[in-house]
């Protein structure tokens, strides 16, 4: 993972945990309403507080197992982890680049896709110059790997 995949996943955690107090006073307030069988506040409120607790501990396991990658002992020569890779569609000579990373730092607005993906898969370990064929859900793609940078 990278180093700055790391910081944003951290950040996300603690905002999620800034919100448990909140989530556990509307909680209690909703208790000092009555009866609790049949109190809409009180059941919104206590899943919330479920969904909350599930990503936390979601994000706390991710980041008990990540490992930050230091890019300065990774080579360019051929396409790995935090690769940044510029390919053309041999099909309709469109370029697009990307950079391969964990899949939990995925976003192909950012143009970050999972090595897990199918054109990341594809990707891992081949060199500039190279075509791969990639099977998606639109078809068969067949890809170049124009250039290789970190």
């Amino acid at each position: 993972m990278s180093q700055e995949g790391y910081d944003k996943l951290v950040a996300e955690l603690q905002e999620l945990e800034s919100e448990l107090p909140k989530v556990k006073e509307a909680i209690a307030e909703a208790r000092d309403k009555g009866d609790l069988s049949e109190n809409f506040e009180y059941h919104a409120a206590k899943r919330e507080q479920s969904r909350l607790l599930g990503r936390i501990r979601f994000k706390q396991r991710v980041l008990e197992f990540a490992r930050v990658i230091d890019t300065s002992r990774l080579g360019s020569e051929k396409v790995g982890l935090l690769s940044k890779v510029e390919i053309t569609n041999m099909v309709n000579k469109a370029r697009m680049t990307y950079t391969l990373v964990s899949p939990h730092e995925a976003n192909l607005k950012e143009g970050k896709i999972s090595i897990k993906s199918p054109i990341g898969q594809a990707l891992l370990g081949k060199k500039a110059g190279e075509s791969v064929e990639v099977r998606v859900p639109a078809g068969l793609l067949t890809l170049r790997i124009e250039s290789i940078t970190l």
